[in-house]
């Protein structure tokens, strides 16, 4: 018995010392406080404060600050800058979509703010972060910046929030050029062509037409099928070197045309050997001497011509 009245009173003193640790009596107010709790009588003073712990690169006492400053004093300015720092401590950290959001926050509750042009490009630069991990990220990595498709939000965000500024559109170029990364090529082209036909006059707009081209033709199938996407991407490819032919991408595209002139070589001369074989000979020579005719670099040339003369004395020996 004596030895559990000597527990509890160890505890009660022990929690006693716990609690006024925390809780200061103030004669200004007639009250207990606690510290942690407390905030600052001004909110410039509060945001100060709240600075002092992100400079030091306090970044969880100093988001607790500035979210004590939004809670306490919501509509001055300072809380706009608060929801700021927010937004720039989880970027320090690399938390990049955590700060996007963040940052997303000031744009929409203050939109007195003076920062907003800032956010916008700091928005744009934490698409390309994501943008950039992709190809190099794994699950761990996924936890950290967010989620596949929070690239679109981002850039997206940003066209909605400067649908006029100078990075609408590089941030609607490079939708689409996340989602053909991703191997979405048809939902890839319309974002292009979406970057022609809201931004005409952009300097982004030749980029956008190369990777149209460029779509069309990852998208064109294999030799033995239908060649309309490859025709398509290769008229394309033409255009693009025709409407800028000192452009640097101008050689590139000239080899993708032969390599997709070729596919359609390829096309052609199985249309030719499946009429062959049906003994279908008259049919057979159309599809070699477009080859001879249209592809004549192709290596399928000579035979295609080889092919033909073989027909021809096969016709000659058919009654």
């Amino acid at each position: 018995m004596k030895l559990r009245i000597f527990v509890f009173a160890a505890f009660f003193i022990l929690s006693s010392r716990l609690v006024f640790a925390f809780w200061v009596w103030t004669p200004e107010t007639n009250k207990w406080v606690n510290p942690k709790w407390d905030v600052k009588d001004t909110p410039q003073e509060q945001l100060e404060f709240a600075l002092e712990s992100y400079q030091a690169k306090d970044y969880e006492k100093a988001v607790s600050e500035f979210n004590k400053l939004i809670r306490h004093y919501p509509k001055a300015r300072e809380a706009a800058e608060a929801q700021y720092y927010i937004g720039q401590a989880l970027e320090d950290q690399g938390q990049f979509y955590r700060a996007f959001k963040a940052y997303q926050v000031v744009i929409e509750k203050y939109p007195f703010s003076e920062r907003s042009p800032q956010i916008v490009e700091k928005q744009y630069e934490i698409g390309e972060k994501l943008l950039e991990g992709q190809e190099k990220r794994s699950k761990f990595v996924t936890v950290v910046i967010g989620s596949e498709y929070d690239v679109v939000d981002v850039f997206r965000t940003v066209i909605k929030n400067a649908p006029y500024g100078k990075l609408a559109a590089p941030s609607q170029y490079k939708i689409g050029l996340y989602l053909q990364q991703k191997g979405m090529f048809s939902e890839s082209r319309d974002e292009f062509e979406k970057v022609i036909n809201d931004y005409p006059e952009n300097e982004w707009v030749k980029a956008a037409k190369y990777q149209i081209a460029l779509v069309d033709s990852k998208r064109s199938t294999p030799a033995p099928y239908d060649q309309n996407v490859t025709k398509a991407a290769v008229e394309e490819f033409k255009e693009f070197v025709t409407l800028y032919p000192d452009a640097e991408l101008s050689d590139e595209a000239q080899e993708h045309i032969n390599k997709l002139k070729e596919k359609e070589a390829e096309n052609n001369f199985l249309v030719a050997a499946f009429y062959e074989k049906q003994k279908n000979y008259k049919a057979a020579k159309i599809y070699y001497s477009t080859i001879v005719e249209e592809y004549a670099f192709s290596p399928l040339a000579p035979k295609a011509m080889g092919k033909i003369r073989e027909l021809d004395l096969k016709e000659q020996k058919t009654p």
